[in-house]
């Protein structure tokens, strides 16, 4: 079988030598010879396992290309190459999570017929797309609580392990290569929410774009934050969070606080993890690599042996789900939680019954106070239990207009974790 790599950095590499390394194995377990023929790359490529071109054109005038291999990244430039593959029915695998969530049904729509494999799209090394396709098919999906960004969890992890600064620990990343020179597409939480919502498509057939859910980042956790949820035996993650109740899906990307005796909680460093509860299995979580080359390379290479087994696979839906029952996305503000509020305050009579009063005037209900006072200033921190989004939000407008304020209220919400 011969394979087309539509890209050669990083992870176009590691198929490559994967393919050619593993070849006998790889043979034996899917009745093919899998082998890399050509790839696609913007430059030279001079050491490169496989012949590079720089012209896509070479590629797709080739009639013996049985499988192509896309890791382009971006959207729209390969969203386009990818239809106009499936178009011409041409089976497809790809890795890119940017692509999906924006473009998934139209995809999948184009695929009808076609094999189309995403499995590295979503938390490397992790199966989790067939876990969730096929392993955990007979369940409803009551709900996913993930850490699928490991730029954000090797922050958090040595803000809480070293004691620093969110810039301390963003440059520690950035000098080990976990964090780009640009980190905003991970600490936003944007690189999050695209592999949430992939996993909210398998699970409920969701059809939502990053804009339509509630995507929070990390830049604004500070030592503080941490001290609070260390005290309380809390731990702070970047989490993405689908929960199905009434026929609604909740979805949100934000940085949490979990119990420290969960699982999730004792995820650490660059590591992925995804829980997942279902009616029948109720509780299962898979750790392992979310990002890197040959992590990245596994997964995009159980895909091509999915193909070379079964060329029949592309008969079911390209998403794994096809339903009558429509699930619709709760709206923002109808999120039910719990939160933790800092308050940075003048200290002074009066200032927490003001701040309570907002609190009652708002159905806001306080769980946890406690306060650090530094000269004429005060750090409050509260925890509260369950209430809207709107209700908090409405809160947070109100304390903005009170003169005791001395920095913005900094917000995050509480998970029960798994």
């Amino acid at each position: 079988m011969k394979i087309a790599l539509l890209g050669y950095g990083t992870v176009g590499s590691a198929v490559a030598k994967v393919l050619l390394e593993n070849q006998e194995i790889i043979s034996a377990r899917c009745g093919q010879i899998l082998e890399p023929v050509i790839a696609l790359a913007r430059s030279k490529k001079p050491n490169s396992l496989v012949p590079v071109v720089n012209d896509i054109n070479e590629i797709l005038k080739r009639d013996d290309i049985d499988i192509y291999i896309e890791l382009m990244g971006g959207i729209d430039e390969p969203f386009k190459l990818v239809s106009k593959l499936l178009k011409r029915k041409k089976p497809v695998v790809s890795a890119n999570k940017a692509m999906l969530a924006y473009h998934r049904y139209e995809l999948e729509t184009l695929a009808k017929d076609t094999f189309f494999g995403y499995e590295a799209s979503v938390a490397g090394g992790i199966p989790i797309i067939r876990i969730l396709k096929e392993g955990l098919s007979a369940n409803n999906i009551i709900s996913i609580k993930a850490i699928l960004n490991g730029t954000s969890n090797f922050i958090l992890s040595s803000m809480k392990q070293k004691n620093t600064s969110f810039a301390e620990a963003l440059k520690e990343a950035q000098n080990l290569g976990y964090a780009e020179a640009d980190p905003s597409f991970d600490i936003n939480g944007d690189d999050a929410a695209h592999k949430l919502l992939i996993l909210s498509s398998i699970a409920y057939g969701l059809k939502a774009k990053p804009e339509d859910i509630l995507i929070e980042g990390i830049s604004k956790i500070s030592a503080d934050d941490m001290y609070f949820a260390d005290e309380f035996d809390l731990v702070i993650k970047l989490l993405g969070v689908a929960k199905a109740k009434n026929g609604k899906i909740e979805l949100r990307v934000n940085p949490s606080l979990l119990p420290k005796n969960t699982m999730l909680a004792k995820v650490d460093g660059v590591m992925n993890a995804i829980s997942i509860s279902g009616d029948m299995l109720k509780e299962s979580l898979y750790y392992g690599e979310g990002a890197g080359g040959e992590a990245t390379a596994s997964a995009v290479i159980s895909d091509i042996m999915e193909f070379a087994r079964n060329s029949n696979s592309s008969k079911l839906p390209m998403l794994g789900f096809s339903s009558k029952v429509n699930f619709s996305l709760i709206e923002k503000d109808e999120i039910y939680a719990k939160y933790y509020l800092r308050l940075r305050v003048e200290d002074k009579l009066g200032v927490l019954s003001k701040i309570t009063k907002l609190m009652c005037d708002n159905e806001i209900s306080v769980d946890i106070f406690l306060q650090k006072p530094k000269g004429k200033e005060s750090t409050l921190f509260f925890t509260t239990h369950h209430t809207y989004e709107r209700s908090i939000k409405n809160l947070i407008q109100a304390l903005k207009q009170q003169d005791f304020m001395k920095d913005e209220v900094f917000m995050m919400r509480m998970e029960n974790g798994t």
